[in-house]
């Protein structure tokens, strides 16, 4: 016989399936997507008055992280509008920052609120590595992976209670489960991996997002060989802690690299 709290949980997951439009697969997403990009508003501008923020006037780095992020958005926004899930993006208002930070990092919340650290470009050298990063971290939002690493974190409790009043009634648990959930979590001294089922999504449509804004894709597999150089066996840098080892990810990238380079149109 199912006690109270196995039904709960039941529930919660009945109640909390959809299908990611990018996917088409089935996911467990406790929250509303305009919950947490309400959130994520906040959170960002929270953490860009919190850290130093780079100009565009002072270094030209910012138009390129820029630049890229502007191709990889008019990709998203592409694809969603050919396979008519465009009303998927709504809420999404695009925010490009490169953070003056040593940490080799760079995360996308909900909405699009992109930041980029400024210690991962010496290993990214050039745009198509750095549209490989970024679009992979884009993945992560566009397939909702935070919304399913908060769910799984705060569970069956947050069933029909929503966020708001997780926020209300859990304050500093939900703000640390949201903020490690996409990759600000070393602010608070947490940070949840993301799964490998995650990462080998991100990969995959991180590549055709970055392919699909005209950036070689092929340049993710140099790139992650830099990664695991500047590592020079010894922990990890930030952005490689959460993800599979190097070796690993660079044989996954491989085998997904023929579908990526369909969509790989040079920009002339």
């Amino acid at each position: 016989m199912k006690t109270f709290g196995s039904l709960l949980v039941t529930a919660a997951i009945i109640i909390g399936c959809s299908k990611n439009a990018l996917t088409g697969k089935s996911q467990l997403t406790l929250f509303k997507e305009s919950d947490l990009q309400t959130m994520a508003t906040q959170q960002y501008q929270e953490f860009l008055s919190a850290n130093k923020v780079v100009s565009a006037s002072t270094n030209r780095d910012v138009d390129m992280v820029r630049r890229v992020g502007q191709r990889i958005t008019k990709a998203v926004e592409g694809y969603y509008a050919q396979n008519g899930i465009s009303d998927r993006l709504a809420g999404f208002k695009w925010e490009y920052n490169l953070v003056d930070d040593k940490a080799v990092n760079a995360w996308c919340m909900p909405g699009g609120k992109i930041v980029v650290y400024t210690g991962l470009l010496p290993i990214t050298q050039n745009e198509a590595a750095l549209a490989a990063v970024m679009g992979h971290e884009v993945s992560h939002a566009l397939l909702q992976h935070g919304n399913q690493r908060m769910s799984g974190q705060l569970g069956a409790e947050v069933v029909g209670a929503g966020l708001q009043a997780a926020v209300a009634n859990k304050p500093a648990e939900t703000q640390n489960a949201y903020l490690a959930a996409y990759g600000l979590g070393t602010t608070v001294g947490v940070l949840l991996p993301f799964s490998r089922k995650h990462e080998l999504e991100a990969d995959k449509y991180g590549l055709i997002l970055a392919a699909s804004a005209g950036y070689n894709p092929e340049e993710a597999i140099p790139l992650w060989e830099r990664m695991e150089k500047a590592s020079n066996g010894q922990k990890p840098p930030e952005f490689l802690s959460t993800h599979p080892s190097e070796g690993r990810r660079i044989d996954q990238l491989r085998s997904l690299m023929p579908e990526a380079l369909k969509y790989y149109k040079p920009v002339r």
